[in-house]
């Protein structure tokens, strides 16, 4: 069985259902920032990685998302 380093992390694909709809890559460490952001239009699609930097995504707007574990769609904000 492999073992997964966060340095070679998870793949997400993210797909914007809306224009407008932003991915923000959060550090990892003691303090957690904000170290990347996307926008995304409708149609468009971001693969995104979970690395030795990246901890966390962040999803605005509606999209859907999918990952090892399964797909989830985000709700737009109101």
């Amino acid at each position: 069985m492999e073992k997964r380093n966060p340095a070679n992390g998870d793949y997400v694909v993210i797909k914007a259902m809306d224009d407008g709809v932003n991915v923000i890559g959060l550090t990892r460490g003691t303090d957690t920032r904000f170290h990347h952001s996307e926008k995304l239009d409708k149609g468009e699609v971001m693969i995104a990685q979970f690395t030795e930097h990246t901890s966390a995504i962040k999803i605005r707007g509606k999209a859907s998302i999918i990952t090892s574990y399964g797909q989830v769609e985000s709700d737009p904000k109101k």
